[in-house]
């Protein structure tokens, strides 16, 4: 398996041509390999999520919502397909596994029926025959990167909001886990989704995701990671008065107590 950019519809190497290996985590085999890819590919990415996000926008939201809908049912036929796709590449047994897809079929679900819920709110004014009002609106390119952990649930949390509210998406997946992503964008289009709305650059932190971060025409960072990178993040984003959201340095604790049903504790803790 070979995982390659998507931007603007179509499927391309990067400019630096190089690959990296992906490993199963389980038997230490090499799976495949990943594109590692350059500022260029980022800037190309970008370049086609701002121009096809101009008429995203002018797309109603209800008719934005039903391309997610298409989704959420794409996810939901080929559940098992991706679950054992996810657990070959990062491990996870296969009934998280299949959890973790189901977080994504729900999420799509979701946000098709917020397209039918951005509302916005109406004000008193305090001036005479005043009327104040405000309307949801799109910010424009909105950049995602995401950790090995969860390589389907996160990036459906983040990017389908930004996609039903009118955004134009550029996902950088880490780079250990990237089949999901293409798996995700190839659903996307099989959905109808306009080409350069949802766009996959792989490549690793320093270079590729730092140059999503950087970018003058991203207006919208969000991570999830470390907190030593989302710091760096949100220092980068402040300084370009970028939007940003940060998830980082998650523990999920898990409290047994003394009088606590232990079978019942089990099975909640594995699913």
């Amino acid at each position: 398996m070979k995982a390659l950019n998507f931007i603007n519809g179509e499927w391309k190497e990067s400019s630096s041509k190089q690959f990296a290996p992906v490993i199963n985590p389980a038997t230490g085999d090499t799976i495949g390999e990943v594109a590692v890819s350059l500022e260029a590919d980022v800037d190309a990415a970008v370049k086609a999520a701002k121009a096809a996000q101009k008429k995203w926008a002018l797309e109603p939201a209800p008719k934005r919502a039903e391309v997610l809908y298409k989704v959420g049912y794409l996810l939901k036929e080929r559940k098992e397909q991706l679950a054992r796709m996810l657990t070959m590449e990062m491990g996870k047994v296969i009934e998280e596994a299949r959890g973790e897809v189901q977080e994504g079929i729900d999420m799509a679900f979701y946000m098709a029926g917020e397209g039918r819920r951005l509302f916005g709110d109406t004000t008193p004014s305090e001036l005479k025959d005043k009327f104040a009002m405000s309307v949801r609106a799109p910010v424009g390119v909105v950049g995602i990167i995401t950790p090995w952990n969860f390589p389907i649930a996160i990036a459906t949390w983040k990017s389908f909001p930004a996609i039903v509210a009118g955004n134009a998406v550029v996902w950088k997946p880490a780079l250990e886990t990237p089949f999901m992503a293409q798996e995700l964008a190839k659903i996307f289009e099989e959905a109808g989704l306009p080409k350069g709305v949802f766009n996959v650059v792989n490549g690793d932190g320093p270079t590729t995701g730092n140059a999503l971060v950087e970018h003058p025409d991203v207006r919208v960072i969000s991570f999830t990671g470390s907190n030593e990178v989302g710091r760096k993040i949100a220092e980068k984003c402040g300084r370009s008065l970028k939007k940003v959201s940060l998830e980082m340095g998650g523990k999920n604790a898990v409290i047994v107590m003394d009088d606590a049903d232990l079978s019942l504790a089990v099975e909640g803790i594995l699913w």
